[in-house]
């Protein structure tokens, strides 16, 4: 499997394009003769792939890409790649990937190539030391792979995969699950001095695990998100010999110094070559307001107040690290600066408080200065104009006490072409509707059925009395959602 030559006249994805649909797979598909995306050859993916298998149960392998010459070469390990050393896993060579498949992970339409469901296992970095017909020698840098690798063919046009030496992945304390808001108002003016005020931040959620100088971003839902936003990676100098976990927003700043969830939207999914670009080009902050833990020392079962006061007396800024303010009381005035300023609203948080993970309880509330809210996208209907062929507009609803998928309207507006091209790929297309009852004709006589697991956000002007978003307006797509968190906001 040597290199093969930019700009030659063969086309690396050749194959790949003739197995796969765009107008049917998820998948990325770059039109034939797109050129080649230029990296530094020092990226990897390996992704766990489950295919049906029959009426009872299903098959799964890993697959392993390596960025090289502007594709990713691709093995399917059956087994998954050895992490002791010594240790042979055969690997057989597949068709070349584009490279910006070291990003994807959902669900493949059954009946198409590959079709089932693709996670990201491990992702990160490599270094090559050789790579040539018969022997591919590198070292990866990843949370699940670490150390040096090679990769040689047998006689039968199989390979193997070798692990060379005895590295073993870093050692990362696990993070905590983000504790959670409840929506609501402002405590009562009786009760304001029990509480404490910070402004909400209009980004992603992540808590950042910093362990002998390396950092682990996860997100909401405990995925590892670290390889999306490299530029976080380089810690503030208060961390420097230390330990800690720490929770946050990773936000996008527009030219006013606000956050944008718009334009945080083109980051949330990518992990390809494409990133150190995207970094250098409009980089995020990581804002911080809670220190979890400190060289070891839990401190989840301490109060707010006092976690809020040790973040303080750290210094934690520089190197796109930010510790945000906070105000003990005077909660009507926080709000009335987060509406100036333009910014979500606030988060009031009791003094007394001690951080529950992954729970959503009264001690934290949310009060937003606009309405939003998370949905479920359940099919889209044909554009017309400059947007025919595509989408047009979603269709989307909330889930109700028994988990049933309820129709709470359809969003045209807000989207960037971007958003509808990323959409597309997105959605895995259904026959029938998930929606729960009967919809309007109008609705249904050019909907397009998707299965109901892209969590969006949209704002609105008012709930209606039959159950409707009025003037709803696209926001983004919640990745750090699963449509079992959504609930209806008051």
């Amino acid at each position: 499997m040597p290199p093969r030559p930019r700009g030659g006249r063969e086309d690396p994805l050749a194959a790949y394009r003739a197995k796969r649909d765009p107008a049917r797979t998820a998948e990325p598909v770059p039109a034939a003769g797109s050129p080649l995306p230029t990296g530094n050859d020092d990226t990897f993916v390996v992704q766990e792939h489950h295919t049906p298998r029959g009426r009872t149960g299903e098959r799964v392998h890993w697959d392993l890409r390596l960025e090289r010459d502007g594709v990713l070469k691709s093995w399917a390990v059956p087994k998954g790649p050895p992490t002791e050393a010594g240790t042979n896993r055969l690997a057989v060579p597949t068709e070349d990937h584009p490279l910006e498949y070291a990003s994807f992970a959902g669900d493949i339409a059954a009946g198409e190539y590959g079709g089932g469901a693709v996670t990201i296992w491990d992702a990160g970095r490599y270094a090559t030391e050789k790579w040539d017909e018969r022997h591919i020698i590198v070292t990866f840098d990843g949370r699940r792979l670490a150390g040096r690798y090679a990769l040689f063919p047998l006689d039968d046009g199989a390979w193997n995969i070798r692990k060379l030496d005895a590295t073993p992945p870093p050692v990362r304390p696990d993070a905590p699950r983000p504790m959670l808001a409840t929506a609501g108002e402002l405590p009562p003016p009786d009760e304001d001095d029990r509480w404490g005020y910070e402004f909400k931040w209009d980004g992603v959620r992540a808590v950042a695990s910093v362990h002998r100088g390396v950092l682990v971003l996860t997100s909401r839902k405990g995925t590892e998100i670290t390889v999306r936003y490299p530029e976080v990676a380089r810690l503030p100098a208060a961390l420097t010999g230390h330990d800690a976990v720490v929770d946050g927003e990773i936000v996008a700043m527009d030219a006013a110094g606000r956050p944008d969830f718009g334009a945080l939207q083109n980051r949330m999914h990518r992990t390809g070559p494409e990133v150190p670009r995207m970094a250098a080009e409009k980089p995020v902050t990581y804002l911080v307001f809670d220190l979890l833990s400190w060289d070891g020392e839990d401190l989840l079962g301490v109060p707010y107040a006092q976690r809020r006061e040790r973040l303080d007396a750290l210094g934690l800024a520089g190197h796109r690290w930010v510790a945000t303010p906070w105000f003990p009381g005077g909660g009507a005035q926080v709000l009335a600066a987060s509406q100036e300023n333009g910014l979500e609203g606030v988060v009031a948080k009791r003094l007394n408080s001690v951080y529950r993970p992954g729970l959503r309880g009264p001690d934290w509330r949310k009060v937003k200065n606009f309405r939003s809210q998370a949905v479920v996208v359940g099919g889209w209907r044909p554009g017309q104009g400059r947007r025919a062929g595509g989408i047009g507009s979603l269709l989307f609803g909330v889930p109700d006490d028994e988990g049933r998928l309820v129709f709470a309207g359809h969003v045209g507006t807000g989207f960037t072409d971007q958003d509808l091209t990323d959409l597309k790929r997105m959605l895995t297309s259904r026959t029938t509707s998930p929606f729960s009852g009967t919809l309007p004709r109008e609705v249904t006589r050019d909907a397009h059925w998707v299965e109901p697991d892209l969590v969006g956000e949209v704002a609105y002007a008012v709930w209606t009395t039959d159950g409707r978003l009025r003037h709803p307006s696209w926001r983004g797509v919640r990745d750090d959602l699963e449509p079992d968190d959504v609930v209806v906001e008051p």
